[in-house]
């Protein structure tokens, strides 16, 4: 039984990264199997619900309005068009459907409109998710009683580097909501985003916040950036493989019961590249051809990555309500 951890010292983390790959990726391979099996990814579908106009100023993100970014401001989806795309994305192998919309904070009257598509797509038999940006605990304890399961807030980066990245609001913000997400009894999603200009000690340093609060994220996103053109990170310098898989096999070693998902950017990863990272301890993907705004790998190359890796191969069971684990298993 690995014991969990919530008081990481920073040069405790800094000298996991700074570990041979080979012992790295060995420690961190060892306590994945311990707590998951190596051979089975929980897959996850995201859907952009209310596209452009966010009064942030994040540098990564097309959707800010202080960006000529050629993205068409989308008002909210009709439910129907949510639910269309939940059931078309549960017939493909999602466990799990997110929605996100673009807003600094959400009203009370914007997130009437939301309730209705969680439960809607809770009627499914799917796992619920959304992002909306920074939330009240009022608003969190109205999203447990219509059933959201997860709420995604990442907190994209170090607390040293936030400043760099964006203006809008402060590192203490995202905590705050995390905060508020936890106290609902709603499960944590919060990672980041790698490849917006930051260190080693950086990576050292997000991770160190997540995996000491109070208790670990449920799941744990890990982006590399997509440069969009027209944002300030649009020629950043992008971590090399090593140094992405590294991040992902230190935040198994320091979160052993959290979900470590490959989000955004993994068009720009080969197979071999991600199959690092699943050894490494990565056991979750977004599936489909478009996340929020950037494009993903299509189904079918998911489809045959699984096949030629041999992921979820031995077991054909569908995906139902009663599956206390939510599993997803695919095959070829």
């Amino acid at each position: 039984m690995i014991e969990l951890k919530n008081d990481w010292e920073l040069d405790e983390i800094k000298a996991l990264f700074e570990l041979p790959f080979n012992d790295l990726l060995f420690k961190a391979h060892s306590i994945h199997r311990e707590t998951f099996d190596p051979n089975k990814v929980q897959v996850s579908s995201l859907l952009n619900i209310k596209t452009g106009a966010c009064p942030e100023d994040c540098s990564y993100c097309s959707q800010s309005s202080k960006y000529d970014t050629g993205l068409e401001r989308e008002k909210l989806m009709e439910i129907d068009q949510v639910l269309h795309q939940a059931k078309k994305a549960k017939d493909k192998g999602a466990s799990r459907f997110c929605m996100g919309a673009a807003w600094r904070n959400p009203t009370d009257k914007s997130l009437d409109k939301v309730i209705p598509m969680i439960k809607g797509v809770k009627a499914m038999g799917m796992e619920t998710c959304v992002t909306l940006g920074m939330i009240t605990p009022s608003q969190a304890s109205t999203l447990k009683e219509a059933g959201l399961d997860y709420y995604n807030h990442n907190i994209d980066t170090s607390k040293e580097h936030y400043p760099n990245v964006v203006s809008t609001r402060n590192f203490q913000d995202r905590l705050d909501t995390l905060e508020a997400v936890k106290n609902a009894n709603i499960n944590v999603c919060s990672g980041g985003i790698l490849g917006m200009g930051e260190t080693e000690t950086d990576r050292a340093s997000m991770l160190q916040s997540l995996s000491n609060l109070e208790k670990h994220p449920d799941s744990v996103p890990i982006n590399l950036l997509v440069p969009i053109p027209g944002t300030p990170f649009e020629n950043v310098k992008p971590p090399s493989e090593s140094e992405f898989v590294r991040t992902i096999a230190v935040a198994r070693i320091l979160m052993p019961n959290s979900v470590v998902r490959l989000s955004a950017g993994r068009l720009e990863m080969g197979e071999g590249m991600q199959a690092l990272c699943f050894f490494a301890g990565a056991n979750s993907i977004f599936y489909g051809e478009q996340l929020l705004t950037t494009d993903n790998p299509t189904s079918a190359n998911d489809q045959l990555l699984f096949s030629r890796l041999g992921i979820n191969k031995e077991d054909n069971q569908q995906l139902s309500s009663q599956d206390s684990e939510l599993r997803v298993t695919l095959t070829s």
